[in-house]
């Protein structure tokens, strides 16, 4: 059985407080459990109620909590028992202000005095006016909490609250939960490997200005390829048009139509040990596409259409001792039509899930069934997509084992 870890979340004092609720939400969804820490100058943006309601736990404010002498007593040594009791620290956001206090050893609030006591990984998300990010005294902070080994996750580029555009923007709450993740795994059974993976949707141009495509965010595949290069391996992630940055550690080769991405894939197939296609790849492309934008006034243009390279099929024809990972997208009979997939594209691995809703395409999670030709079908229940990399890593790797035995 899996052991709850207990995430420490400190929450300071800036607007993008309000943004813990759906962090604590995110978290508990992929089994962590949550003790919230807020300063008083958080309290004043979210209240501790609504944390203590999502956590199921009590929300510590103060230092010195409780009007009885023995109240007080127990509050002032509360933040050596939460420092016990936590796997990881996390402060999102963490503002200039903490970020200071934890960089010089302050311990004026429960917060900080928590850090001190604390021996665990520590991640910090700061959140913050622009200049205030980007003023020496942060810069230098921000250098020395590195330096002991803390783990920032950068703040965005964006609309801030102050009314300025720049640096300081919470980073997506995805990233965030995929750094608690990467603290936990130590995991490097991937060394050695190459991992070729495929992420994204192919455009398929109907003129200069229109195409066919589909919906797929890439952020499956880009977790794919995030996981694998945490556990060790070499990776080379062909990607689609999407907007996603690129994990570290990872080659990437952007294409646009499919037959760009066979191409692509082809040409770094003789490398790879294991193949990811997780790409939404389109079936068909028009025959012809039109050298000019096609106007209204010539009448509904008729398109032919044709099939684009079927790269699944032509990895699965071509690969030897590699291991194969599909992926299946369905509306209707999961489990049947990723089962014929399976075997007629001589995958090693399925992963198949139900689009639509909230969950699939174009959303930060993921469900659906793992399939392989000698075991029995493995379900994933509603989880993040990072996560959903890690379970079909975890099996691969068993699949794997069997075969050499």
């Amino acid at each position: 059985m899996t052991v709850e870890k207990t995430i420490l979340l400190g929450i300071s004092g800036g607007i993008a407080a309000y943004k813990s609720a759906e962090l604590v939400r995110m978290l508990r969804l992929e089994g962590y459990r949550v003790q919230a820490i807020m300063t008083r100058a958080a309290t004043k943006f979210i209240t501790p109620l609504t944390l203590a309601s999502l956590t199921g736990n009590k929300v510590v404010t103060d230092l010195f909590e409780g009007s009885s002498s023995e109240d007080t007593l127990n509050s002032a040594i509360e933040h050596i028992d939460v420092a016990k009791s936590g796997d990881l620290l996390l402060v999102a956001p963490a503002t200039a202000d903490v970020m200071a206090k934890f960089a010089n050893g302050l311990a004026d609030d429960f917060l900080s005095t928590t850090h001190l006591a604390f021996d665990g990984p520590v991640i910090l998300a700061p959140a913050m006016n622009t200049n205030m990010w980007e003023h020496p005294a942060t810069v230098k902070n921000l250098e020395l909490l590195m330096s002991r080994g803390v783990n920032i996750v950068p703040p965005g580029i964006g609309d801030l609250a102050c009314g300025t555009v720049g640096s300081g923007r919470l980073a997506a709450l995805y990233e965030i939960v995929q750094c608690v993740h990467a603290s936990f795994r130590n995991r490097k059974d991937l060394e050695g490997e190459c991992v070729l993976v495929t992420a994204g949707p192919t455009r398929e141009a109907l003129d200069p200005v229109r195409y066919l495509s589909n919906r797929s965010s890439g952020r499956m595949g880009f977790a794919m390829a995030e996981g694998a290069a945490q556990r060790g391996a070499k990776v080379i992630l062909v990607a689609g048009p999407v907007s996603l940055p690129t994990p570290a550690g990872c080659e990437r080769i952007d294409v646009e139509s499919a037959q760009q991405m066979h191409d692509a894939v082809l040409e770094n197939l003789p490398e790879a040990s294991i193949v990811v296609m997780t790409a939404a790849v389109a079936d068909y492309r028009p025959a012809e596409r039109a050298p000019r934008k096609l106007k209204k006034g010539k009448g509904v243009p008729t398109i032919n259409l044709e099939k684009t390279p079927d790269i699944l099929q032509e990895v699965g024809n071509r690969k030897g001792n590699r291991f194969l990972i599909g992926f299946a997208a369905e509306t209707e009979n999961l489990e049947r039509n990723a089962r014929s997939k399976l075997e007629s594209k001589h995958c090693d691995l399925v992963v198949a899930n139900l689009v639509g809703g909230t969950m699939g395409f174009d959303t930060e999670f993921n469900q659906g069934l793992i399939l392989s030709s000698d075991r029995d079908t493995v379900k994933l229940d509603p989880m993040s997509k990072s996560q959903m990399a890690a379970c079909i890593y975890d099996a691969a790797a068993s699949v794997r084992l069997s075969k050499v035995a």
